[in-house]
């Protein structure tokens, strides 16, 4: 029997087989430089990829917000939402074991205390907790009906006017994803941010009062 040519792996995965090989990153928020480490096997490995560094742009998160960030890799936009809310408190979520310890890190890299890092999929981890945000740059490539799951689930973890905030381009369908949400949510839904093909959307949860 002939060899099978090796599977490319996939980040979405939660014990990744790729030999760690880290890289220490950083960026500009809010004045302030974060550090990170990230490591192969996980999502933005080489740096942080546009379409997150565009989800953190325009991300607004009050001072006492509590976020969820929604597969969070290396824990970039985690950081910063921590940063952002600093009477808030935020939870970061990934399925892949190998970024969520790179979350743990990256979290005590840069003083962020009023955050913390759980393993598991989609809301998972999180059972019955509500949030004010969650942001998420989805595993388009683990397939449409997984996304689908992610933005149905979203308003049973969303705080009464809380937001969805998501990052997609053309060729991860996030048309797609836009034409669902306004066609699916009980809220209102709009573009807060483009740049290069990406779009950020955010889809708010409406109030009891406003719903049919």
């Amino acid at each position: 029997m002939g060899a099978e040519a090796p599977t490319p792996e996939h980040y979405f995965t939660s014990r990744p087989r790729s030999v760690s090989r880290r890289r220490s990153l950083r960026f500009l928020f809010r004045g302030e430089i974060l550090v990170f480490e990230s490591d192969r096997g996980v999502f933005g490995s080489e740096g942080l990829d546009p379409g997150t560094a565009l989800l953190i742009e325009s991300m607004v998160v009050g001072e006492r917000d509590r976020v969820l960030d929604l597969g969070c890799g290396w824990g970039a936009v985690g950081v910063a939402a921590a940063k952002a809310a600093p009477n808030g408190s935020v939870v970061l979520t990934d399925v892949n074991r190998r970024a969520a310890q790179l979350a743990r890190g990256n979290l005590r890299r840069n003083g962020v205390a009023n955050a913390e890092v759980r393993v598991g999929s989609l809301y998972a981890p999180v059972a019955q907790e509500t949030f004010d945000l969650i942001a998420t740059n989805p595993p388009y490539h683990a397939g449409r009906p997984l996304v689908l799951e992610l933005l149905t689930g979203a308003p049973a973890h969303l705080a009464e006017d809380g937001r969805l905030l998501l990052v997609g381009k053309g060729s991860q369908g996030i048309r797609f994803y836009q034409a669902w949400l306004e066609e699916h949510w009980d809220g209102p839904v709009e573009v807060v941010g483009r740049r290069s093909g990406y779009r950020v959307l955010e889809a708010r949860r409406a109030p009891k009062s406003r719903k049919a």
